[in-house]
């Protein structure tokens, strides 16, 4: 990567833009509660959509995406209300179905409209999302699904375009997991005629989550947790209240950060069975880990042993911590392997990661890690969400001053990201340059 002087080369014709600084050396102790999830809470707003009225979700994260999927859903006609985390979300009687580029490019969740717009206007829409740059996600499941529901579905100037003036229920089985996928076809199928079987879905607790929101709101699903969705179709749903599952991935994120610096904490509010195989890897790489009903503390009194991950759909170990485990093998004692099955351009931040020192070599979709006994801070840019989490932890074990540009993509999936490290005792500060 070119530099001038100690800049990467791209930012040096940048206007003023928020960075955080990060001196490393303060291990995190302390206690944090953990907010609703950002990858359930943007489904669940959607899934709104389905029914007239004034649904409420509590637990809502204070993050960047919920901003937008805010002003997506205005757009459509909805009227949104955000207070602390409360979201109130009145839906008319006919939204609109069209959901514009200039939001959906933002963020990829944006695509999750596309099954309630269809079910409940009888056509979306929708242009092909943006979101985080961590390789390809394709669409094709979802348009499969929809064509077997009975949807007439084409891709136009950058929009997919479905239409149906009646779904009727269908037996899909998905090549993937897809979480994206199941999403899409559990709410068209929620309103459709008879029965649909779907088979091989995701079983991540925000698909469940989802799931006991819809059943709430009037919908027949069954097999919730599970592999198989069956879903008897029901003419209308009504609006509801609703608590968002709080977030493993920021929980696992405050778990590792106090690992890497040595320190103490305790996560509040999040089930520790949602989190059982990263926890697990932690307790390998010598953590003390103490475990309760809706929480955890986790602590570390020396340098981590390396650690190999593989990660896999749920109940696998998550993609979402991928960069944060790299980045705590990255200072660890012996070499790790990290093999990624989801997304094929997730290694793309050890190049930023080696800026501060770590010996990270990628063939595929294996990276090797040789950790070291000590990074060096440098300037650093976040390229997804993840990522630049993974870039601060290693700047908070880093010698020096650390400079992580690209924080928007923090501000999308953490609440109070430098807020909640500075009260852990770090030395983090958002600063313009």
């Amino acid at each position: 990567m070119d530099s001038i002087g100690n800049r990467p080369i791209w930012l040096t014709y940048d206007a003023q833009v928020d960075v955080f600084r990060v001196t490393g050396g303060a291990p995190l102790e302390g206690t944090v509660a953990v907010p609703g999830a950002k990858n359930s809470v943007l489904k669940l707003m959607a899934a709104t959509l389905l029914a007239p009225g004034t649904s409420i979700l509590t637990n809502v994260p204070d993050i960047e995406d919920v901003t937008i999927m805010a002003e997506l859903l205005r757009r459509l006609g909805c009227d949104v209300d955000q207070s602390g985390d409360r979201v109130c979300i009145t839906v008319p009687a006919t939204p609109d179905h069209r959901a514009d580029y200039d939001l959906v490019r933002k963020m990829r969740a944006s695509i999750c409209v596309l099954g309630p717009l269809l079910a409940r206007c009888g056509a979306a829409d929708v242009a092909v999302p943006g979101g985080d740059n961590i390789g390809s996600r394709g669409l094709d499941m979802h348009v499969d699904g929809l064509r077997k529901l009975g949807a007439v579905v084409h891709n136009e100037h950058g929009y997919l375009l479905a239409e149906a003036k009646q779904l009727s229920g269908a037996h899909i089985v998905l090549e993937f997991p897809s979480v994206g996928a199941t999403e899409t076809l559990l709410m068209a199928a929620v309103t459709a005629k008879g029965e649909t079987v779907l088979e091989n879905v995701a079983r991540e607790p925000e698909i469940v989550d989802i799931c006991r929101m819809l059943v709430d709101m009037g919908a027949k699903v069954d097999g919730i947790g599970s592999s198989t969705l069956t879903v008897q179709g029901v003419q209308e749903l009504h609006p509801v209240e609703h608590r968002v599952v709080s977030d493993r991935i920021v929980a696992g994120t405050w778990a590792v950060a106090a690992v890497m610096t040595q320190g103490r904490v305790t996560v509040s509010g999040v089930a520790p069975k949602y989190l059982e195989l990263p926890l697990e890897k932690l307790v390998s790489a010598g953590a003390e880990l103490s475990v309760e009903d809706q929480g955890f503390t986790i602590s570390m009194s020396e340098r981590p042993t390396s650690v190999d991950i593989v990660t896999l759909p749920y109940p696998g170990f998550p993609t979402d911590l991928q960069p944060q485990f790299i980045a705590m093998n990255s200072i660890a004692n012996g070499a790790a392997l990290v093999t990624e099955n989801l997304f094929e351009a997730r290694f793309r931040f050890v190049q930023e990661l080696s800026r501060l020192g770590a010996d990270v070599r990628t063939d595929g979709h294996h990276a090797l890690i040789r950790g070291k006994s000590e990074l060096s801070g440098a300037p650093v840019e976040a390229t997804d969400i993840r990522a630049g989490a993974g870039l601060v932890l290693a700047g908070l074990v880093a010698k020096g001053e650390t400079i992580v540009y690209g924080v928007s993509h923090i501000d999308r999936g953490y609440a109070g990201f430098v807020d909640v490290l500075q009260k852990l005792g770090a030395d983090i500060a958002r600063v313009a340059e």
